[in-house]
């Protein structure tokens, strides 16, 4: 028993352990490429602003893939890096089977929209992707009623500055487009998901009432089916017959 013991806890270590590094693998990814890419652009004076979303510009196009890596100062990569690395590993964490169908959406949907709708100048970074993760996993917080879920939301909310600000046009220099578009695409796909995902926490009480019903359920097809055998029995009768006296019919 003392063995059996051990050997579970310590495949519980190595799934822990295990999911520890998986859940934080691909936000971690992007976050160093954004900062790779911040710095040969700045080293070697490349101008890859240029390959931010211009949006109605079929050249623009090559922006829903490119944006989200460029940033236009340190400050706006390092404001973005936290963000992008505690809500990607929330979603790695919380929806393992479908963060990454969830990102390439809101990279690919996000950007897409930057593009139809957005003003006529080249729109870089990653706060589209940012608000459509903060928007899914607030929004799929309501929708399953999960605690931790929402408590996430609210924090990355505090610690962010304010993510409601960032959808008002009040300084002509930031994206709010990009912001608005990303929470939207956030929204939808948290609508898209619903059903996947970390379910709410149920209570004894709800779990007696569930069984309860199950067994409420189970009688009354067992009365049904007492009933039904009663009135509709099958019998088998042997009848004499004058050439022979074991004949069966039924």
């Amino acid at each position: 028993m003392q063995w059996n013991n051990l050997k579970e806890q310590s495949d519980e270590f190595s799934y822990t352990r295990e999911r520890g590094i998986s859940f934080l693998g691909i936000p971690i990814t992007i976050v160093v490429l954004m900062w790779v890419v911040y710095w040969l652009d700045d080293r070697f004076y490349l101008d890859l602003y240029e390959y931010g979303i211009l949006p109605r510009n079929i050249k623009g196009l090559r922006g829903i893939l490119f944006s989200p890596l460029l940033h236009g100062s340190v400050g706006h990569l390092a404001a973005n890096s936290f963000p992008v690395l505690a809500l990607g590993g929330a979603l790695y964490y919380f929806y393992p089977k479908n963060a990454t169908k969830i990102i390439v959406y809101s990279w690919v949907f996000g950007g897409l929209l930057v593009w139809i709708f957005a003003r006529e100048n080249y729109h870089i970074g990653a706060s589209g992707i940012i608000y459509s993760f903060a928007g899914f996993i607030f929004l799929s917080g309501i929708l399953r009623w999960q605690v931790n879920l929402l408590s996430l939301s609210f924090l990355i909310t505090f610690l962010y500055g304010g993510l409601f600000w960032g959808i008002i046009p009040y300084d002509e220099t930031i994206s709010w487009e990009g912001h608005l578009m990303g929470g939207l695409v956030g929204f939808a796909l948290a609508i898209v998901f619903r059903k996947y995902g970390p379910a709410r926490k149920k209570y004894s009480w709800e779990l007696e009432n569930e069984t309860q019903e199950e067994n409420d359920e189970i009688d009354l097809i067992g009365d049904a089916w007492k009933q039904y055998s009663g009135e509709h029995s099958i019998d088998y009768h042997f009848k004499p017959n004058e050439g022979s006296q074991n004949t069966k019919t039924e």
